[in-house]
């Protein structure tokens, strides 16, 4: 994919999810595929050329942790402040409130500055690094979310005829 095109794909997925994270949503026991499109993210990130600087490796690889660690941290601060409850049929809902929408832009501005920061040490990255860092807020908030769920899921106890 070229530049231009990733950027709107990534644009694309993050202003779906954050949009829909103020809607409620029903959080499904069957749904097993939470992980489906950071994967897809992520080996979209990966095949693409300029994810490392090849003349900064080092600095570049450190620079992506550092990118991806904010990443992950943020995705599980936004699952966090996600609102979650159980109806009266015991399934599991959720909504974002406003501190989840915070988490998620402070998230996004510490990545911006360390992009930044990048820049600075003539580091560059290209769009798979910002990609590969949406694929692990994702993750990271998806499997937060589906964790919490579970744990909040009522389990009934019917007695067994007999």
């Amino acid at each position: 994919m070229s530049g231009v095109l990733t950027i709107v794909v990534i644009t694309a997925v993050v202003v779906f999810v954050f949009v829909r994270q103020f809607t409620v949503q029903r959080i499904s026991s069957a749904d097993k595929k939470w992980w489906l499109i950071p994967l897809v993210l992520a080996v979209v990130a990966c095949r693409e050329p300029g994810l490392l600087d090849p003349a900064h490796r080092t600095a570049s690889v450190t620079l992506l942790g550092v990118e991806l660690l904010i990443a992950l941290a943020s995705g599980a601060g936004w699952a966090w402040t996600t609102r979650i409850w159980t109806d009266a049929d015991g399934e599991v809902w959720s909504k974002g409130s406003w501190a989840a929408a915070g988490v998620w832009l402070c998230g996004m501005a510490v990545r911006m500055a360390a992009m930044g920061v990048g820049r600075l040490m003539d580091v560059h990255q290209g769009s798979p690094a910002i990609t590969l860092s949406v694929a692990a807020m994702l993750l990271s908030r998806a499997g937060v979310l589906a964790w919490r769920a579970q744990a909040t899921r009522r389990t009934y106890r019917v007695p067994v005829a007999g």
